[in-house]
């Protein structure tokens, strides 16, 4: 089996305490795993109606309640979805804090193959290939249920959803007709499933369990949408479009487009992530070599940082203070302070490579990135900023699912937790 060029990675399934912490107003990392409490509707299997809208945030329809002094981001939040603790969005997914039903699951890796049909499942501590699932053609991303119960593997030109049981790292259950699946995503309140059918320039907004169709929304301003980010009050979702350079705002419960915010038809934005305070998208723009910051109340482009080579990927440190960003052009990983809003590090592949997709693990102490064109898997040591990991699965690895991971629920993508 392939194995790592060197070094160790702790293990990414850290068993929780039995110990309730009080989070309120709490956005510090802590160095203990725990299990957080969870409403009980977060994790209901039923198909719930989508209501009315309560408030008006860019789309919906009813007048704003006073706020009692809630920053702005925070406001009008979209019923049914768990508040953010201390506003600040991340602040359930620090090292550790895995949900009651992942705490068991083991601690892998899920790489899909976007040149074939198979999921290469490896251990996080081994770094082993433990096995491969056979699963659709053009799998594109591996993404976690909004219930954690679940991962799902977008195979693209086969039409389906292939689940996986993350407690025996195996395929389960009946594949799921879906057109064109390349990304996916589901709604804060956990009553919608949002297919990004990227090669028919369509949005589907489906129920979560069946995926039977809810909505389908199209833009003309709209080429290839791919990925997405909602805003902290969940009342909308800011989605990239490769192909035509533009970020669309739908309201999460209307599906309206309400705003349309074009970047250059050259830029290629790819992934979305908002910032922990609510007030930033940071756009990866492939095309340009930098990362847009967006207003979030505005649509507006208010800064850039610069990057290397085409930056790709997004991911929140665990402590919630740093970005990871893969720039799969240059072969290296761009360390960004949220605070500072600039580079503050980069991470270099000796001898080059193309990081691409993944995650972080579950201790936050490795950034776990597929190589996409060198058939690889890398493991970065996120305190030293080294490259620890380097193991063979062939291929054109994509969307990467590092699992389990803290959190509440996930929005979906590879793992895109709150």
């Amino acid at each position: 089996m392939p194995r790592a060029i060197t070094g160790r990675t702790s293990a990414a399934g850290v068993l929780a305490v039995g110990l309730l912490v009080i989070l309120a107003g709490c956005t510090t990392a802590l160095s203990d795993p725990v299990q957080i409490p969870v409403p009980s509707s977060v994790w209901s299997s039923g198909s719930v109606p989508i209501p009315p809208s309560a408030a008006s945030t860019h789309g919906e329809s009813t007048p704003r309640r006073p706020q009692d002094g809630t920053p702005i981001p925070f406001r009008d939040q979209l019923p049914g979805m768990p508040p953010a603790i201390g506003h600040d969005l991340y602040s359930a997914t620090r090292a550790g804090m895995l949900a009651e039903q992942v705490v068991r699951d083991p601690a892998l890796l899920y790489v899909p193959d976007s040149g074939g049909r198979r999921v290469t499942v490896i251990s996080q501590r081994t770094h082993r290939i433990v096995r491969i699932l056979h699963v659709g053609a053009m799998s594109q991303h591996v993404t976690p249920s909004y219930d954690l119960r679940r991962l799902y593997t977008n195979s693209s030109a086969a039409n389906e959803l292939v689940p996986i049981d993350p407690r025996t790292g195996k395929l389960a259950g009946r594949r799921l007709r879906v057109p064109r699946p390349y990304n996916l995503y589901f709604t804060p309140d956990g009553r919608q499933a949002v297919v990004m059918s990227e090669q028919r320039d369509q949005i589907r907004f489906s129920d979560p369990r069946t995926f039977r169709l809810i909505a389908a929304r199209r833009s003309p301003a709209c080429r290839g949408p791919n990925h997405a980010d909602f805003s902290g009050n969940g009342r909308y979702l800011l989605v990239s479009c490769e192909f035509s350079g533009v970020l669309l705002r739908i309201a999460t419960l209307s599906h309206r487009v309400t705003g349309v915010l074009r970047l250059g038809r050259t830029s290629m934005p790819q992934d979305v992530r908002v910032s922990p305070d609510g007030r930033l998208f940071y756009v990866a723009l492939m095309g340009r070599n930098r990362i847009a910051l967006v207003d979030t109340e505005h649509l507006r482009v208010v800064a850039n940082i610069r990057t290397p080579s085409g930056p790709h990927g997004l991911y929140p440190s665990r402590d919630g203070s740093k970005l990871y960003v893969s720039d799969r052009g240059a072969g290296s990983v761009s360390v960004v302070s949220f605070a500072r809003r600039r580079i503050v590090s980069t991470w270099r592949i000796p001898g080059g490579g193309s990081p691409d997709m993944g995650g972080v693990s579950a201790d936050g102490r490795t950034l776990w990135l597929t190589g996409r064109y060198d058939g690889v898997v890398y493991g970065f040591d996120t305190r030293r900023g080294r490259l620890v990991a380097r193991i063979t699965v062939g291929g054109s690895p994509h969307g990467m699912a590092v699992w389990p991971q803290p959190g509440r629920y996930s929005l979906g993508h590879t793992g895109n937790m709150r």
